[in-house]
């Protein structure tokens, strides 16, 4: 089978953990599939939603800080996640945003229905209702029935002053080719079932955003394996884009680099994935760590604040 290509993750900044977790997992009824720390920040939980399968191309995460200021979106950023759900449900998601205090508005993205609202942290969201469930996946709460749940990400929208380089990029490295065009928003896709999708928003002027909840801080792509990822490296420092070298995140192998548009890339591996350090059944319940910070354990432990998160599916 063809390797899907598409979104691996997008990381956001978030402010409170707790709020985060309890918005994410019972109000969207998304999956907690790890809870862990950021890397370069051991201090600082990174929490990974995903589906109920764990799938790359459906793990929208965070960056959790308490103190963190409201963050304002600008150009040259990630200012919108579209999350996919089945056709035919949009009654009940209206229904479900709505008893939970949740404002939304109705938008049509190229011929798509989707609501359109904000998380806690101001982030802005859609669901996009296009394809149908999946199977249910076996030994696994759901928060919201299987057959109206999220099923991954449908795509994101960047807010670029330029298109033409990011365009390249997306085309020659990723397989996204333009479907769309409206206005000045350019729609880009390939063949993945999920995470398929970019717009692409070209804006007259600069706008100066400002760092902060509710901020998107990357995207990621997929590649197969760690040996793709290394092609990939390759081609992108071939375009004087100075990627990092290649990092092991445990549960993939990364590469970083901000394109010149100004948002900031990863390239990530779909391997190992998820279940190297926990059973599929158990994931997200516990607080995980990669190898090199466990002897940390105990001092990581004690600043991070505590996070309940319900599992007990309500729909």
């Amino acid at each position: 089978m063809k390797h899907q290509k598409g979104i691996h993750h997008i990381t956001a900044l978030a402010g409170d953990a707790q709020r985060n977790a309890e918005f994410y997992t019972q109000v969207l009824g998304m999956r907690l599939v790890k809870k862990s720390v950021n890397q370069d920040d051991p201090g600082t939980y990174h929490l990974f939603y995903g589906n109920q399968s764990a799938n790359p191309g459906s793990s929208l995460t965070f960056f959790p800080w308490p103190n963190a200021v409201q963050g304002k979106a600008g150009t040259g950023e990630v200012v919108n996640v579209a999350l996919q759900v089945p056709e035919g449900t949009q009654d009940y998601w209206e229904s479900r945003l709505t008893d939970h205090g949740v404002d939304y508005t109705m938008e049509d993205i190229f011929g798509r229905t989707a609501l359109r609202f904000s998380d806690p942290d101001g982030m802005e969201l859609d669901l996009v209702f296009e394809g149908q469930a999946k199977e249910k996946v076996e030994n696994v709460d759901y928060i919201v029935h299987f057959d109206k749940t999220i099923q991954g990400f449908w795509g994101a929208r960047m807010y670029l002053t330029e298109r033409e380089h990011t365009e390249k990029l997306l085309n020659e490295l990723f397989e996204f080719e333009q479907v769309a065009n409206e206005g000045n928003l350019y729609l880009y896709q390939t063949d993945a079932e999920i995470g398929h999708s970019v717009i692409i928003e070209v804006a007259d002027a600069p706008i100066h955003g400002q760092n902060g909840r509710g901020i998107v801080h990357h995207i990621a792509f997929r590649t197969e394996n760690k040996e793709e990822l290394d092609q990939l490296r390759e081609q992108v420092d071939k375009r004087g884009l100075h990627p990092t070298q290649i990092i092991d995140r445990h549960w993939f192998n990364s590469v970083y680099y901000r394109v010149p548009a100004g948002v900031l890339f990863e390239m990530a591996s779909d391997d190992p994935g998820y279940t190297v350090d926990e059973e599929f059944e158990h994931l997200g319940e516990h607080l995980i760590l990669p190898p090199w910070l466990e002897n940390k354990r105990d001092r990581i432990e004690e600043i991070l604040p505590g996070i309940r998160v319900p599992s007990k599916a309500t729909s």
